[in-house]
């Protein structure tokens, strides 16, 4: 659920019981407006000014069901990490304005893909660091971890955060950093505060966003390890896909759409197998996209047509995907998309959204944000 969504949060548990002990702990009134952390008094430290890591973590993650205690006990041991956890997307506006009191030399996200868009979007519209945000660095965690693994963070979240310890304490974090740019999607063309973007890296639609509902809702519920759910929902797209197979049980058929961008005078339209919009370096089977042009929003589109989903595998494989005309597969750069469907849904860093006739999505580029690349 996105902030805006929820209403008025309920008073009862504004954090979890732990958070707010490590915070009472962490957080005296002097250290709302110190600029780099406070003078740590422990031999561990040698009383060096030491530098701060906030991290925000989400207990419902799936991820973090295992990885959790050990994450609060390694926070409660090391005085660089200011720890603060949220149970819903609501409350990530409270927790940003807590962290910013910190001024942290980097913000942590510990979630799902779904908790890093709620970040970057209260993050981007929130205003709480002023001009000057963060670098965000996000630890592999969650279902789905594609923003992480674009940022090289792989395995054991705790080595993430001794890795994220280590670069903050060096002088200058540019170096570890990377500028990303980001999707804004809207429901409608104006701006305003009933408007206020929805902010993320990874939209998927047509088949790839029913083949991701599927599997979040037909298949994670079974309580299968994460290898074996994705391996299953494969084999039950491909029965459909070249076997012709229908049943209830297996993925939907993907709705027509309509994809239209601008300074492009014709539009996509029809059936797609797959439908992605990004702003990542990698998308499929890990292959660099073949962008020409910075700034602006990647679009990849595969016709439902079996053939085109191997075309576009095998382009993939080769390294060719954007760089060279594929039958049934489309590749395009641009400024604005606009979809439209009939009540087809996509999903925006594991948000849910419909395009409708007469309701169309509308994205363009938001302002890059900094993230620290964890891979060495």
């Amino acid at each position: 659920m996105h902030p805006e969504q929820s209403g008025r949060v309920p008073p009862q548990r504004p954090y979890s019981n732990w958070s707010r002990e490590f915070m009472l702990k962490s957080l005296p009134s002097t250290e709302s407006t110190a600029d780099a952390g406070p003078v740590c008094a422990s031999s561990r430290c040698g009383g060096a000014r030491r530098p701060r890591i906030a991290l925000l973590s989400n207990p419902k993650s799936t991820g973090n069901l295992a990885q959790l205690p050990r994450i609060r006990e390694y926070c409660a041991d090391h005085p660089d990490v200011f720890h603060y956890e949220v149970e819903q997307a609501a409350q990530i506006g409270e927790a940003m304005k807590i962290i910013a009191r910190v001024r942290p030399k980097v913000l942590a996200i510990n979630g799902g893909d779904g908790t890093v868009q709620a970040a970057l979007t209260e993050l981007y519209n929130g205003g709480h660091f002023g001009d000057r945000p963060p670098p965000v660095a996000v630890l592999p965690s969650g279902k789905t971890n594609l923003i992480a693994l674009d940022l090289g963070a792989r395995g054991d979240p705790i080595e993430a955060l001794e890795r994220l310890i280590e670069l903050a304490r060096t002088d200058d974090l540019a170096p570890y950093t990377v500028a990303r740019e980001l999707i804004a999607l809207r429901r409608s063309e104006g701006e305003g505060e009933d408007n206020r973007p929805v902010i993320g890296m990874f939209l998927g639609g047509a088949g790839l966003a029913d083949t991701m509902l599927y599997c979040r809702e037909r298949i994670y519920p079974l309580g299968l390890p994460n290898g074996i759910a994705h391996g299953l929902t494969a084999i039950a797209l491909l029965a459909k896909m070249f076997l012709r197979a229908k049943a209830s049980f297996l993925p939907p058929d993907p709705q027509p759409l309509k994809v239209s961008m601008r300074d492009r005078e014709n539009a996509l339209s029809g059936r797609f197998s797959l439908l992605a919009v990004t702003t990542l370096e990698k998308l499929l089977l890990s292959s660099d996209l073949g962008t020409k042009r910075e700034g602006t929003l990647k679009l990849l589109a595969v016709e439902e047509r079996p053939m085109s989903l191997i075309y576009g595998l095998a382009a993939s494989i080769a390294g060719k995907l954007g760089r060279k005309s594929v039958r049934g597969v489309h590749f395009e750069e641009a400024d604005e998309i606009t979809i439209e469907g009939d009540r087809s849904n996509v999903i925006l860093d594991g948000e849910t959204f419909q395009a409708e006739h007469g309701r169309p999505i509308y994205l363009r580029p938001a302002q890059p944000l900094s993230f620290v690349k964890l891979a060495a």
